[in-house]
């Protein structure tokens, strides 16, 4: 008995050591994650803080944004946007008019069809005359095949694009989870994907709002991970078609219930067979390294990252077999399904098959030799997790930790950002696991992000031009596709960029003479509402007090669009420019002038006519505006929307 009592003594005393470590542990993780920011040893006071903060985690202040961080308190506003859960109601009630954006990827495939498939559908069903396909885009061919869509409940593809645009456009404008947004925008960029690549075009709403949305703030491994095994990506970067030499073994399947020395023998075999498949062929059949070169140039290891053409090869063939599920009735993977039907879907793990939502492993077509990755050898025989374990690697790697904090570290401190500060953001990154908010918290609770050489030291793109404008001026926008056409003038054209790598994040890509002529032609535009669905009223923002001149006005909506800022110099630049009476025109023509030079600014104006679907009915938008111009007439001079244009479009309001 007694012993008894001793054994439960020391279990109850364990257990109580135990909460008193989990406690211990709970308060080391809080306090590692505490927001020290060091802001006033930088000489800022806390609205200068607080403007900076705006300025980075948000597409932009708002008209008296910067007092009401300073009143929630710096740490507490922060802290609550790294956890971007605040509900928006107003933002989704803006949203209710697109009825695509929700859609599944198999839904999608069925509602939107590729213009391919829709051809088939169409000659299959008698809609079009197969002999007349041959006179190519006829008349004749484009009214048949619209007749069917029409029948068939099919809708363009273009459609949903457009719908894609105008809801990144209201949530930027909109949403209280700003830094949310803004993570979204970067890790898209980061592992970006291209609408004009067509295979992959239908996958990418669903992309951004399953798999980078949801995961901007947790652990990278597992970002790195469902970017690999979206469709958008198998798509956009080939992998989804890539395929290796495959020597099954007779019994490989019950590996796992043989000895040690038999498994070793059935990976021997597999390998010896491999070889002598490997003699056989020419080449490495269908493998495709698009993926697995990208995956460590530009999503993990940096193009310094250590890694080998060689390295490259192996993974490529480690990652074979990662394909797309079938999609839609009739979509993309008939083949697939065939295989799942004929095994069962219940019983493909067994078989060494994986099917994981939209993402199919088919162990037929994966490489089943030996690889080796920096230095890590991969034994023969692997399957899917093989490629789990290759990007658990490269997620954790020392390069990856350097490359990924000094691309956050570029975003949201400056365009070179200090290798001080680099490093301790990396160090953060490996010690805890990627997570990719707690690497966020050492870059603010940092010295450097607070210096001299951060603060405004960030240009502007596009679009983020755009939507601050629409933040500061407080806009009403119920046709978000005419920005849209105004942000790619200025040279963005969103989900459009082809290459791999992403919109570059440097000032000095979106900056030239040719683009700060259209930044100044959007300012004037929009503040004299010259854009078709987007409604300001600026004395609202100075409480409907009306300035007592163009200088009076310059100097108080340059502090109410720019807070916390030396305006002075500012004002005497812009002093000259608001005088003259047709310094609107004399814009808009250089700007034209420019574009007619330089085609590749002015990729889809054409297309920017609004459809009756994108119109907000009354009490749709932000606010009910039934008459836009008597708001304009009533709160917007001439005088004031061309002094608020020269402020929006100044080298100043560029710089974030």
């Amino acid at each position: 008995m007694r012993t008894y009592n001793r054994t439960l003594s020391l279990v109850l005393s364990l257990f109580a050591l135990a909460i008193v470590c989990c406690s211990f542990i709970r308060a080391v993780s809080y306090a590692d994650n505490k927001l020290n920011m060091p802001y006033k040893a930088a000489g800022l006071t806390k609205e200068e803080a607080a403007a900076h903060l705006l300025s980075r985690f948000t597409y932009g202040a708002r008209v008296g944004e910067v007092e009401e961080v300073v009143k929630t308190g710096l740490d507490k506003w922060l802290k609550g946007q790294l956890e971007g859960d605040a509900k928006d109601e107003e933002l989704n009630g803006l949203l209710t008019s697109y009825d695509a954006i929700n859609l599944t990827n198999k839904q999608a495939e069925d509602v939107f069809p590729q213009p391919a498939r829709i051809n088939r559908m169409a000659i299959s069903e008698g809609y079009v005359n197969k002999d007349s396909v041959n006179n190519g885009n006829s008349k004749y061919q484009r009214d048949a095949v619209a007749n069917f869509m029409k029948d068939k409940g099919y809708r363009p593809q273009a459609e949903l694009f457009r719908q894609l645009i105008n809801q990144k456009i209201l949530r930027a404008t909109y949403t209280k989870n700003q830094f949310r947004e803004i993570m979204t925008d970067f890790w898209f960029n980061h592992f970006n994907v291209a609408l004009n690549k067509n295979q992959c075009a239908i996958f990418v709403p669903a992309y951004e709002r399953d798999v980078i949305r949801p995961n901007v703030f947790g652990n990278f491994d597992q970002l790195l991970l469902k970017t690999a095994k979206s469709p958008a990506m198998l798509m956009y970067l080939d992998n989804f078609s890539s395929s290796g030499i495959n020597v099954p073994v007779p019994g490989a399947d019950n590996a796992n219930m043989m000895g040690i020395g038999q498994q070793q023998k059935v990976k021997e075999n597999i390998q010896k067979r491999f070889l002598q498949a490997r003699q056989q062929r020419k080449g490495n059949g269908g493998l495709n390294e698009n993926y697995a070169r990208e995956v460590m140039e530009l999503h993990t290891l940096g193009v310094d990252g250590g890694y080998t053409q060689n390295d490259v090869t192996e993974a490529a063939r480690i990652l074979t077999g990662w394909t797309v599920a079938p999609m839609g009735n009739g979509g993309y993977g008939s083949a697939t399904q065939k295989i799942i039907d004929r095994v069962g879907e219940n019983n493909l793990r067994n078989k060494g098959y994986v099917l994981d939502g939209d993402f199919f492993f088919a162990i037929n077509r994966h490489d089943s030799g030996e690889k080796m990755v920096l230095g890590k050898k991969f034994e023969a025989g692997g399957g899917y997790e093989e490629g789990e374990a290759l990007l658990e690697m490269l997620a954790h790697h020392k390069s990856t930790a350097n490359f990924i904090s000094k691309k956050i570290a570029t975003r949201f401190v400056n365009d070179n950002p200090p290798q001080s500060l680099i490093d301790k953001m990396a160090k953060t990154f490996l010690s805890k696991n990627g997570n990719i908010k707690d690497v966020i918290i050492t870059m603010v609770n940092s010295p450097e992000f607070w210096s001299k050489e951060a603060l405004r030291e960030k240009t502007k793109s596009p679009f983020e031009l755009a939507i601050s404008t629409a933040r500061s001026l407080n806009a009403d926008i119920s046709q978000p596709y005419q920005l849209y056409t105004w942000i790619n003038r200025m040279g963005q054209q969103m989900y459009y960029y082809q290459a791999p790598t992403g919109f570059p994040d440097r000032g000095q890509y979106w900056i030239n003479t040719g683009s700060l002529l259209n930044r100044m032609n959007f300012g004037l535009a929009f503040a004299s509402q010259k854009i078709p669905g987007v409604n300001i009223n600026l004395l609202a923002l100075n409480d409907n007090h009306e300035p007592e001149s163009a200088v009076s006005a310059l100097e108080t909506y340059s502090k109410l669009i720019m807070p916390e800022r030396d305006l002075d110099k500012t004002i005497d630049r812009l002093k000259p420019m608001l005088n003259d009476p047709e310094l609107q025109q004399k814009v808009a023509d250089a700007a034209a002038k420019n574009n007619q030079n330089n085609q590749n600014n002015s990729v889809v104006m054409q297309n920017g006519n609004t459809t009756d679907n994108e119109k907000m009915k009354p009490g749709k938008g932000k606010k009910a505006i039934e008459n836009p111009v008597v708001k304009q007439q009533a709160g917007n001079s001439t005088m004031l929307a061309q002094v608020v244009g020269v402020i929006i479009g100044s080298p100043e309001f560029q710089r974030k």
